[in-house]
């Protein structure tokens, strides 16, 4: 299985692993930042999905 990327918030440096997901979000675990609805947005600041960058 292919390791999914990273991405992190520009605007408070969370970090979205896509091995755990995003419970707040109810994102299941192993869910790629790609495939992430559109209307998602970071469980910590409320920034858009396009305020994250690729992270490591």
């Amino acid at each position: 299985m292919k390791k999914m990327k990273k991405y992190r918030c520009k605007k408070c440096k969370w970090i979205y692993d896509p091995e755990f997901g995003d419970i707040k979000g109810h994102i299941p675990p192993n869910t790629a930042f790609e495939d992430l609805p559109p209307e998602w947005k970071c469980p910590v600041c409320n920034a858009d999905k396009n305020q994250f960058e690729p992270f490591g």
